[in-house]
């Protein structure tokens, strides 16, 4: 077998990525300020919270997480991208919103996706968010990136999320996944079509959005996934 060619910085699917997720949109301010990571999180509040909500298997989960935290903050970027995709993937089961929730389109706090220990692929990609930047990474190097994926090699397609790490704004992102266990450039994930990407700070899209991946309509969604988060304890 012909070995592949190894792609470029001005590789076909690494323009194919990048175009679909467009230039900077909208500059929008939803919380979750950049310079306050890690300052605002209240312990004993989502402790009190996930105790009112879950009971022991949910305080389980959340000290769990909080495990993770401290043994995560000394190490380097790469091991806490690594882990924590690893802890999402491996904690938590991928379920439908209907089955978890009653209802089309919910996203979870990260609490809410701890303590269910079930999620669909917003709730995957915003815990990993939540915890990346309580990890100190720069919120404005994460986004949330929403998707078309193709189903295996058939032609068929499903909206889904996935959470990208940047080095620079118009890097090719790392692409932390719930479908895909290892971390991969986004150029190299031929089986995903980037439609938007959005984060605390901003939306980006580009020009093939359709009408069922409305950005506004998934901002609103995560508005009330950060109200529900300063509820909880996390900011």
């Amino acid at each position: 077998m012909p070995t592949p060619l190894p792609r470029t910085l001005a590789s076909p699917g690494r323009r194919r990525f990048l175009a679909g997720l467009g230039s900077l949109s909208l500059a929008i301010g939803l919380g979750l300020r950049p310079a306050d990571v890690g300052a605002n999180l209240a312990p004993e509040r989502l402790r009190r919270s996930m105790q009112a909500l879950y009971g022991q298997k949910g305080l389980a989960s959340l000290d769990a997480w909080f495990a993770l935290l401290e043994r995560l903050r000394p190490a380097d970027l790469s091991t806490r991208l690594r882990e924590v995709n690893d802890f999402f993937n491996r904690r938590i089961r991928w379920l439908d919103d209907i089955a978890i929730w009653g209802q089309e389109d919910y996203w979870a706090t990260p609490l809410e996706t701890l303590g269910r220990g079930q999620g669909d692929c917003e709730d995957f990609s915003i815990a990993k968010y939540i915890t990346l930047k309580e990890l100190g990474v720069p919120g404005d190097e994460l986004r949330m990136i929403y998707v078309k994926a193709r189903i295996g090699r058939s032609s068929i397609t499903q909206a889904h999320m996935v959470l990208g790490y940047y080095e620079s704004p118009a890097a090719d992102p790392l692409v932390l996944d719930n479908l895909q266990p290892s971390i991969t450039r986004g150029s190299l994930r031929d089986d995903l079509d980037p439609l938007f990407s959005f984060n605390s700070s901003g939306l980006w899209a580009g020009g093939s959005t359709q009408s069922r991946a409305d950005p506004v309509a998934r901002l609103s969604r995560w508005r009330r996934a950060i109200n529900r988060m300063q509820e909880q304890g996390f900011i």
